[in-house]
């Protein structure tokens, strides 16, 4: 009994390092969720390019500190992702291959991480970045991608409006409403208010273009 009980005190003392660095990488995910809504809703102009290329920096720190975590490079990817979009122009291809890169790695890790955001992101990713020989955008690649995440989180709020999105792009106005409307009544994420809220207006934006195409108004 004695025996079973000093295993047993081993193997929580063991485990409590574990434990700990699980939590310091889930508030390390949290803060760049959280930072990354604040950056690309609430900022604009040259504010938020500063404050997208500190943001990369830390997360290429949180990627150093936790290289085998597919949470913390899926937010690698978005961030340069978003940093890229803002940046524009040939200047911002670096930052989307590095985006693609981080992206790529957290699948290989774990592909359904984030209710695979990974998908999403890199979906979206291969539609806005210019095709062969500038980029290495193809609309193929992303239609597949895109449709894996609706498979993998099929009501969530951000694959429903990126699909949507691309649909828009394509000229696709009906099929790109049903999105954004199973989008727009998405469960709320409690933990993530400054990211839907933001989301939610990208929906209210895109709805009213794609209901102006159609010839039609209307909530």
């Amino acid at each position: 009994m004695r025996m079973k009980t000093v295993k047993t005190l081993l193997l929580i003392v063991f485990l409590m390092p574990v434990a700990a660095l699980a939590q310091d990488r889930d508030a390390l995910v949290a803060e760049l969720q959280h930072q990354w809504a604040v950056v690309n809703y609430r900022m604009e102009g040259d504010r938020q390019l500063e404050a997208f290329e500190t943001l990369a920096g830390r997360a290429d720190g949180a990627v150093e500190q936790f290289p085998g975590s597919a949470e913390i490079l899926i937010w690698n990817g978005i961030i340069k992702s978003s940093y890229a979009g803002a940046k524009g122009g040939l200047g911002a291809l670096s930052l989307a291959k590095a985006a693609r890169r981080s992206l790529e790695a957290a699948m290989e890790v774990d592909d359904r991480a984030l209710d695979g955001s990974a998908y999403a992101s890199l979906g979206t990713l291969y539609y806005k970045v210019p095709g062969w020989p500038v980029g290495f955008g193809s609309d193929k690649k992303a239609v597949q991608l895109l449709q894996k995440a609706l498979e993998i989180n099929p009501d969530g709020i951000d694959p429903n409006y990126f699909y949507a999105d691309f649909l828009l792009s394509q000229k696709e106005y009906d099929e790109a409403e049903r999105y954004l409307l199973k989008a727009r009544s998405a469960a709320p994420r409690p933990d993530r208010p400054v990211a839907d809220a933001g989301r939610q207006q990208e929906i209210v934006a895109a709805l009213s273009l794609a209901r102006e195409k159609l010839g039609r108004t209307g909530s």
